[in-house]
């Protein structure tokens, strides 16, 4: 008897691991997702664990505008990609997010002003790029901030009648949720991600928050090289080390760049700070225009070599115009901010040729290879 018993209590040990096996196998792709897209339900991408270099430490960590409730999670940064390229979520499936943030280009438009549903329209500001988008404290969006969050930009171009179409007649998030309900692949990817097929706007922001927060540039040359140099002890955290992979003339912009105004640099690094080369949260005006009263948001300088045009509205064609400009170009206003002050009036740096080619060639190795091909940011789409 005390053999069979053991026989029998093996074999429901057996079962009961055999079940908890089966309980926890990764869910099979449905047939309506695998046929549109090439998400895989049992090989999720890792947004939420990226591996960062040391110098991304305690001192980034506390820019990071992530809200508590919104902890990183993969499917729904996977369901935020789905999203982010989806022509469907257009009035007239002809645009979506990757239409005016181009992944190869640093996630912006190289339009001054781009298109959205129709040829006809253009939006108000230019694309922003979105590469470390997550790392701007107080966190708010949009060149003129009047988004408080990246949740609550998310909604917006759904409502433009030039970017996605939802607003006025259109119906508004109603309408765009029924059209996203009737498709095949929502509700599972909903279910997917959130437990349950319900599709609304604030889970629509969440993902694609989610989503946009998990582009993080930390790969460019500049990146190469500080790892070798980068020491949390070392004065001023080796930010004006020589870089052993940079030419001369990229050390020399790099320098001009990190270095104060007053301490014979261009003092860059004070607004757009390294290793994020996000704006500074107390940045002002820069002093586009005479009497800015304006609070502008940068995004960070990550890719920003890699095309123009620069500024909310474009104006600048090319690096070597932005370059001018900060150079003799700044404007006095109420809103110009201090750093851009010398004596009461705008500040005038009067660099040479040289150090203007220079300044260019640094920021051009804040370029970023891996964020502009990362298959996790790409169309998910089977075209």
């Amino acid at each position: 008897m005390a053999r069979w018993a053991m026989i029998a209590a093996a074999a429901i040990l057996a079962l009961a691991l055999w079940r908890g096996g089966a309980d926890t196998m990764p869910p099979a792709t449905p047939k309506a997702v695998a046929d549109l897209t090439t998400i895989d339900f049992a090989n999720v991408a890792n947004y939420s664990r990226p591996a960062l270099p040391a110098y991304f430490d305690g001192t980034v960590a506390a820019l990071d505008n992530s809200p508590a409730p919104n902890a990183d999670n993969d499917r729904i940064a996977t369901l935020g990609r789905v999203l982010f390229y989806d022509l469907r979520l257009s009035t007239n499936d002809r645009a979506s997010c990757a239409s005016c943030h181009q992944q190869a280009l640093g996630f912006t438009d190289p339009m001054r002003f781009s298109n959205g549903i129709s040829t006809a329209a253009t939006t108000d500001f230019h694309a922003m790029r979105l590469g470390n988008l997550r790392y701007w404290q107080p966190g708010s969006t949009f060149w003129d901030r009047r988004a408080p969050n990246v949740e609550a930009q998310a909604s917006q171009p759904f409502h433009s009648l030039v970017e996605l179409g939802w607003g006025g007649a259109a119906g508004g998030f109603d309408d765009l949720i029924r059209k996203m309900g009737a498709t095949t692949y929502y509700p599972e990817l909903f279910a997917w991600a959130f437990g349950s097929p319900e599709i609304t706007e604030p889970r629509i922001q969440q993902a694609l928050a989610t989503f946009v927060r998990a582009m993080i540039s930390s790969t460019s040359r500049w990146d190469e090289g500080y790892a070798r140099v980068f020491s949390p002890a070392a004065p001023n955290r080796a930010l004006d080390a020589d870089l052993p992979n940079f030419s001369p003339q990229e050390n020399r912009g790099r320098h001009l760049f990190m270095t104060g105004a007053g301490q014979g640099g261009a003092g860059c690094a004070s607004c757009h700070m390294p290793p994020t080369f996000a704006l500074a949260a107390d940045a002002g005006s820069n002093g586009l225009d005479p009497g800015e009263t304006r609070l502008f948001k940068a995004p960070s300088l990550r890719s920003a070599g890699l095309t123009g045009p620069y500024m909310h509205d474009g104006r600048f064609a090319t690096l070597s115009e932005v370059i001018d400009f900060y150079d003799r170009g700044i404007q006095d206003g109420p809103a110009l901010d201090k750093r851009l002050r010398e004596n009461g009036k705008p500040r005038r740096l009067n660099l040479n040729a040289a150090d203007k080619a220079a300044l260019a060639a640094f920021l051009t190795t804040l370029n970023d290879p891996a964020l502009t091909t990362d298959p996790r940011f790409s169309d998910p789409f089977r075209r």
